[in-house]
């Protein structure tokens, strides 16, 4: 029952939002054709009950308006947007996976680090503006370091993998963690008081993955052939991204700081794409090739 009612949530969501505005009536129609209804109309309290059940699990407001008396979802930030469209399809996938136990044997999924362990107690932390106590093991160290303290800012999720970001106690620099790497989780309930200059959205959003506060910003060029650009279209590398094609190739600018992250990216795509512009990362790109052809000539 669980998963059905999560299967009409997402659909009643999804069919307000493709409608924009939509009568009792006009969903009631299309609720009857749908697989959840078993041919019979839509309640008025059941809408209701839905309403406040989505609200609560997902924090989507289905409005409605009192002079044309139709349904519409309350007007939130981009941020929240995508926010919403990542916890629905995050949603819809588990009540598929859910119901294909049959066919299990046949369904495969990435083995990815699992976070389920903290990631409720550091959302409560971040809601609450408690402070996480916890032991870090970085791939860098070989033991881990214990008592580590900050003050949560934000969550980020990047390659499957979830991470928090905040400041260090201990020297007062903002830092990341990935919460798989993580043990002995604790909340301190002792509320910190949160930077009022701090601003999470502006802090990100130069970077690509979760290397914020290193590397100089720059407007990046990539120049990517057909295939490589309906792959950049289709999953754009950063939201900044814009594309003037031409007869044989794309090319594709960003604004984005010179990380790491941002070149291991790059060389993931191999031959299909070419750095032209900044050339500090063209270089970076080169010395790096430089490297791994050195491997293969020894």
């Amino acid at each position: 029952m669980a998963r059905n009612l999560l299967g009409r949530y997402v659909w009643l969501i999804d069919t307000i939002r493709r409608y924009g505005s939509i009568s009792l009536k006009r969903l009631s129609e299309l609720w009857e054709r749908s697989p959840f209804s078993n041919g019979e109309p839509l309640a008025r309290r059941t809408l209701y009950n839905y309403r406040t059940a989505i609200d609560e699990l997902f924090g989507i407001e289905i409005v409605c308006s009192r002079s044309t008396f139709e349904y519409s979802i309350a007007s939130t930030s981009l941020h929240q947007e995508g926010m919403t469209d990542w916890l629905l399809n995050s949603a819809a996938m588990s009540n598929v996976l859910t119901s294909a136990s049959d066919v299990a044997d046949r369904i495969f999924i990435e083995d990815v680090p699992s976070a389920r362990r903290y990631l409720g107690l550091v959302v409560d932390a971040l809601r609450d503006s408690f402070p996480i106590r916890f032991s870090y093991h970085p791939y860098t160290k070989s033991t881990p370091t214990p008592d580590v303290v900050i003050e949560p800012y934000f969550l980020k999720i990047f390659r499957q993998r979830w991470y928090i970001t905040g400041r260090n106690t201990r020297d007062g620099r903002i830092k990341t963690y990935a919460l798989d790497r993580m043990a002995d989780v604790t909340a301190i309930p002792e509320p910190f008081v949160s930077d009022p200059t701090f601003d999470a959205e502006s802090y990100v959003r130069d970077a690509f993955g979760i290397i914020f506060s290193q590397g100089e910003t720059k407007e990046v060029v990539l120049r990517a052939d057909p295939r490589q650009a309906k792959y950049l279209r289709a999953l754009p590398l950063h939201h900044s991204q814009h594309e003037v094609i031409h007869d044989e190739y794309s090319l594709f600018y960003y604004t984005l700081r010179i990380t790491s992250d941002l070149l291991q990216e790059i060389l993931s795509m191999g031959s299909r794409v070419e750095v032209i512009a900044p050339p500090e990362l063209k270089a970076m790109l080169v010395d790096e090739l430089s490297k791994t052809l050195g491997l293969y000539e020894k």
